[in-house]
């Protein structure tokens, strides 16, 4: 095909395409596409990407051929523009959005860590001094479960005796269901007018609480406490900032003000909503420590200290991220 016929026959696709691109580069009309737009944008800029490949193998005029490729590279970065926002969006969020809304929610944060951590300390001093007590918590089957998990001679420290064959990538996507599975259950009970995740962060407290205390009792101490240490301060650490979040739904549903309680609940489910997905991010983050670390054969000390840093790094990052940052609401 001739350069003249070729240009004829594709002429009104790039004009459509080249005024679309005109009217998104306009500094006062910065929109987003339209649902027609979103339609049709992709299609003519395939097009327009093929008809420059056959510009490029047919050896038309060098005139066409850089025009063809200035428009490709306009419409490549307006059609990926969305991907790289949305990726910078999360960075941003990460850095310092995530524990800006923690900081604006601190109260429901320290409320939380006492309902966890007070009724945890009780009954694992309390479960280490009176050896039968563990059973009010558990059920005899679910200790003898436990002790199976953490005990010296077991080769797959915390895995339950039919999980010893899985490997660490099973082992990760199973640590990512439950994990989230808790925390969600603990934020959506929020809904129960902040009820349901009192009572999600207490049982949780005591649970943990217990499982320490017996453990501890019965010498298993060096198995449990090198295992739990690593992903400990991002897993307990989220569990509680997703029960802050569903004190934050109880609280608008209890006290709505001059509002109605489905007025008061949209407005501050957005803020507990940032609170759940930095949550999130933590519980990834402790099933993959859970998985390929916290059951390896490293020394104890070395966990240890590895579990410490950690600690240290979640509470600087929590306290001092974002400080000084503008316009992260």
């Amino acid at each position: 095909m001739r350069q003249r016929a070729f240009e004829e026959q594709n002429r009104s696709n790039w004009e459509r395409l080249h005024a679309l691109l005109q009217d998104l580069d306009r500094p006062r009309r910065k929109r987003q596409l339209s649902a027609a737009e979103r339609e049709t944008f992709p299609a003519l800029y395939r097009s327009l990407c093929n008809d420059y490949a056959l510009a490029c193998s047919r050896h038309y005029s060098p005139a066409l051929e850089q025009e063809l490729h200035r428009m490709v590279l306009w419409g490549h970065r307006h059609l990926y523009a969305g991907r790289s926002a949305g990726l910078w969006r999360l960075v941003r969020f990460i850095a310092y959005g995530f524990p800006l809304a923690l900081r604006r929610n601190q109260a429901y944060f320290w409320v939380a860590c006492l309902l966890f951590l007070l009724p945890g300390l009780l009954l694992g001093v309390f479960c280490y001094q009176q050896p039968e007590l563990i059973y009010s918590v558990m059920s005899e089957s679910q200790v003898t479960q436990m002790e199976s998990m953490y005990d010296p001679g077991n080769r797959n420290t915390g895995r339950l005796p039919e999980r010893s064959a899985e490997t660490d990538m099973m082992m990760f996507g199973h640590y990512i269901s439950n994990n989230i599975g808790i925390g969600f259950r603990t934020f959506a009970g929020g809904m129960l007018f902040g009820l349901g995740s009192v009572l999600l962060l207490l049982f949780n407290g005591v649970f943990i609480g217990a499982v320490a205390g017996h453990l501890t009792r019965i010498g298993y101490h060096e198995t449990f406490w090198p295992f739990v240490s690593g992903h400990g301060s991002f897993e307990l650490t989220a569990i509680v900032i997703c029960g802050a979040s569903g004190l934050i739904l109880g609280h608008a549903l209890i006290a709505p003000g001059q509002r109605t309680r489905l007025q008061s609940l949209k407005r501050r489910a957005r803020e507990a909503l940032q609170l759940v997905m930095g949550a999130a991010l933590m519980l990834l983050l402790a099933a993959f420590i859970e998985a390929f670390w916290s059951s390896s054969g490293v020394p104890a000390g070395l966990k240890y200290g590895v579990a410490a840093l950690l600690w240290l790094l979640v509470a600087l990052y929590l306290g001092l991220a974002g400080r000084g940052a503008r316009g992260a609401g």
